[in-house]
């Protein structure tokens, strides 16, 4: 597909890079250049540009989680790969159990002063930032539709680019309509209010073309496909889920046979909605990501693909696992295929041998983790009204550990908090050990493809809904 290159379509690089905090970088640029001492990691990560953080400790307890207005930012540092470096507020005052920081990262809490940095301050402390959903303290009773989850520690972004997210809507709908036969007539209203548009401009405010979007929205669509029809929602079964999926990643990573069988392989990848999806979404993929990035997709997806298998058999023989076993099972069924494109879709690369290094695997692991707890707890009524019993860590946490669906749902909160502090503080020693600006980019580009995950669930009042336990 011809490259659109620049039009009105698409954003200031620059301008959509300084809305979206960078996170990680204050703490390595520092280190790089003598400014923050080596040492304990550092903790948190501070928020998206300019919004009120909702921090929360590890004994979160919903009702009177506390809603925290944003801490001071970092100062904006020369970013890798020509972006510059956004704000960074700091959320480690957000966690009670955190380390105190050390003086030098005090001093890059409060940011540049002198001449000409006023404009690197979007919030300065005792400011209202400009963000355009502000987050405030729950009235008694539920939340109202579209706020997030009372005491979830999570960093507000601000609304992605309306024009952004209308094409990148425009032609996702004609790619699966047009030409992957993607939905009948009656699925419409649901693909439509699933928002994958602007579930991706947010998650990928870097990348340099809508071409560039449109690879991670038609895998997102893709991915989907295959866990609705062959999993859940629209006719999915765990009997039978193993050669299904077997043969769906056939499409991901082409099988190599005889001429006399290829033909009919060839043609089964047409067979159905799933596999017409992965199939011409990976062809567009390929043509944007390098051979290892290509690699990369196909061996993530196939942890996705395990995980679909774990839980499937679960479900057959009706056995609710234990929470650590769960935690394990959603390790490898969740979002972590999305998060690691993010340097093919902002148009660079990420080495190989620095993505295998197990420090950024870990990095890696715990935002897909919490991501994916950030699901269980958006999708809990939806999926409470399922017909089957539908396994979350919510669910898991009440059966095994004999709480009320509340206590339950609350763990749940704690858990994924602690998962994304955990995450926050591995990012940061990263980035502060290995200060390439490859390594920066990406984990800059994993971090705000946790926040917009997390606003993409809050905001989608479509499909989800809150709990009433608060």
């Amino acid at each position: 597909m011809p490259e659109p290159g620049p039009s009105p379509l698409q954003s200031s690089l620059p301008g959509a890079a300084a809305q979206f905090g960078a996170h990680v970088l204050g703490s390595a640029q520092a280190h790089a250049t003598g400014g923050l001492p080596s040492g304990p990691a550092v903790p948190g990560r501070p928020s998206a540009p300019a919004g009120p953080s909702v921090p929360a400790g590890p004994a979160v307890q919903g009702p009177a989680a506390p809603v925290r207005p944003a801490v001071p930012s970092r100062p904006a540092l020369p970013g890798p790969a020509g972006l510059p470096g956004p704000s960074v507020p700091s959320a480690s005052a957000a966690a009670p159990a955190a380390p105190a920081p050390s003086p030098a990262l005090l001093r890059l809490l409060g940011g540049p002063s002198g001449l000409g940095t006023e404009g690197l301050h979007p919030a300065r402390r005792g400011e209202s930032p400009p963000v355009p959903a502000p987050v405030a303290a729950p009235e008694p009773g539920a939340p109202a539709a579209g706020n997030p989850i009372p005491g979830l520690y999570h960093h507000p972004v601000p609304e992605p680019d309306p024009v952004r997210v209308a094409e990148v809507s425009r032609r996702i709908k004609a790619w699966a309509v047009e030409e992957v036969d993607l939905f009948p007539d009656a699925w419409e209203n649901q693909f439509d209010g699933f928002h994958v548009g602007r579930y991706m401009v947010a998650c990928h405010p870097d990348a340099p073309t809508i071409e560039h979007l449109m690879v991670a929205t038609r895998l997102m669509v893709a991915e989907n496909a295959v866990d609705d029809c062959y999993c859940e929602d629209h006719g999915g079964s765990p009997i039978g889920l193993g050669g299904r999926l077997l043969l769906a990643h056939t499409a991901i990573d082409p099988l190599h046979t005889t001429k006399e069988y290829e033909p009919q392989w060839a043609a089964s990848l047409r067979s159905d909605a799933p596999r017409r999806a992965y199939t011409s979404a990976m062809e567009y993929f390929v043509r944007q990501a390098s051979p290892s990035q290509t690699d990369r997709y196909r061996h993530d997806m196939a942890r996705l693909h395990l995980g679909y298998l774990a839980e499937a058999a679960w479900s057959q023989t009706e056995y609710v696992p234990e929470v650590w076993e769960y935690l394990a099972m959603r390790q490898f069924n969740n979002f972590r295929p999305c998060p690691t494109i993010t340097d093919t879709v902002g148009g660079y690369e990420l080495p190989a041998d620095l993505h295998a290094q197990a420090a950024m695997q870990r990095v890696i692991a715990l935002a897909g983790n919490a991501t994916t707890i950030v699901n269980d707890l958006y999708s809990y009524t939806k999926e409470l009204a399922a017909p089957v019993r539908h396994m979350n860590l919510p669910v898991v946490i009440a059966d095994r550990e004999g709480t009320s669906d509340k206590e339950g749902y609350l763990k749940a909160v704690e858990v994924h908090n602690d998962l994304m502090h955990a995450f926050e503080a591995e990012a940061a020693a990263l980035a502060a050990a290995c200060p390439v600006p490859s390594v920066l980019r990406f984990l800059r580009g994993v971090a705000v493809w946790v926040d917009g995950n997390h606003y993409w669930h809050q905001t989608n009042t479509y499909r989800y809904s809150l709990p009433d336990f608060w």
